[in-house]
């Protein structure tokens, strides 16, 4: 019973802990829900979108929820989501349309839509930290940093060439499968498979998505005539994202990275 009780504590903690990590995805989230259902006339919904987000970046920042390394990946992130978006967008391509105008807005994205993606990278570099991640039997940097490249590469090209992700999943598969993560919640060290954190995290953004294209925020092509669940398969896009924003916080954390080297330093 003892162990029951303590068991059920340490998986409240756990919620708790990934909530505190997704906070500005999850305000986030909870603004295009509050912007659907009430209708706000003195501005845009999309620039009272875009003004939220700056003003709960700022706030992470200024209650240093944020660090100086992690915004700085972050912007990173934000700024090749945000160019990713004008190349689906475009009417050559198509992928997804925002349905609404707005002032802050470039050709057909509106500039909130980079901070749907940099919510990836908050939450990522917050639970690496809030968690004390460390890892073992890391794949040598050069691995996952040109599976983050063909990617971050293969959501453009692949409109043009031949679609690689099924080489990129056996690619990451591959390299990632011996990994482990070890967080910890309490005093005592967890572990668990990297491979099955990027499936659960890209798992939960399939969700958020389903939500955001049904207050219609953006829409898919089969959602014009009416919403529906968006397909499956996006859950496979949303893998290889998480791994692109995967590698790019780890630049911050490297030292976290080969969880064998450190304990051989520390002896």
């Amino acid at each position: 019973m003892k162990f029951l009780k303590q068991y059920v504590h340490e998986f409240w903690l756990f919620g708790i802990k990934q909530a505190n990590a997704a906070i500005f995805g999850g305000l986030l989230l909870a603004i295009l829900i509050f912007t659907h259902y009430v209708n706000i006339t003195f501005i845009h919904r999309y620039d009272f979108i875009f003004l939220s987000a700056i003003l709960i970046q700022a706030g992470l920042i200024i209650f240093k929820l944020e660090h100086k390394k992690e915004i700085f990946i972050i912007v990173i992130f934000h700024i090749l989501a945000t160019g990713m978006e004008f190349f689906k967008t475009s009417p050559e391509i198509g992928s997804w349309v925002y349905p609404e105008t707005a002032f802050f807005m470039i050709a057909t994205v509106p500039l909130f839509a980079g901070f749907l993606y940099s919510s990836v990278g908050s939450y990522l570099a917050r639970v690496w930290r809030i968690f004390s991640f460390s890892f073992s039997k890391y794949p040598p940097f050069a691995y996952p940093i040109a599976l983050a490249v063909l990617s971050y590469v293969n959501f453009i090209t692949h409109h043009y060439i031949y679609d690689i992700r099924w080489f990129l999943f056996g690619f990451s598969a591959v390299i990632f499968w011996k990994t482990k993560v070890h967080f910890k919640i309490l005093k005592k060290e967890r572990s668990m498979p990297l491979l099955l954190g990027f499936v659960l995290v890209s798992f939960f953004i399939w969700i958020a998505e389903n939500i955001g294209t049904l207050t219609s925020v953006w829409l898919y092509p089969s959602q014009y005539s009416g919403w529906e669940l968006v397909s499956l398969s996006k859950i496979g896009s949303w893998y290889l994202l998480m791994i692109v924003s995967f590698v790019l916080v780890s630049l911050v954390y490297r030292k976290t990275l080969r969880k064998e080297r450190i304990t051989r330093e520390v002896k």
